[in-house]
């Protein structure tokens, strides 16, 4: 399982257990309110574990395509007709910047990285 589907069970864990602790706090069952309040703070750190392995294989990611040699911004006709490009330039990594990796690295552009210049 990938972080994404793990951090998207553990946030609908959380939600769940919220809604039991909710009903349980209007019957007034002070047993029922402990566990569900424990359980709360359990899914918690998980869900703060998994975010934080999603940030770090981000950056590393990040860290990776920004150390290959050559990148520049491609042009409306290369985005245009991306297969021709790939086939073309043997290893490129393009990054949008609305995608995750390209927020993290700041874009603002498409960019191409590639190991020699294209």
């Amino acid at each position: 399982m990938n972080l994404k589907q793990e951090l998207q069970q553990l946030n609908d864990r959380l939600d769940k257990c919220r809604r039991k602790l909710d009903a349980a706090e209007k019957r007034g069952d002070h047993a029922v309110i402990l566990q569900f309040k424990q359980e709360i703070n359990a899914v918690t750190k998980q869900i703060a574990h998994v975010k934080n392995q999603q940030t770090r294989l981000l950056n590393k990611k990040g860290t990776d395509v920004k150390s290959l040699p050559f990148s520049r911004t491609l042009t409306k006709a290369e985005q245009a007709d991306m297969g021709k490009l790939k086939k073309s330039v043997k290893g490129l990594v393009v990054v949008h910047p609305m995608t995750a990796l390209g927020r993290e690295m700041g874009l603002t552009q498409v960019t191409g990285f590639a190991p020699k210049a294209f």
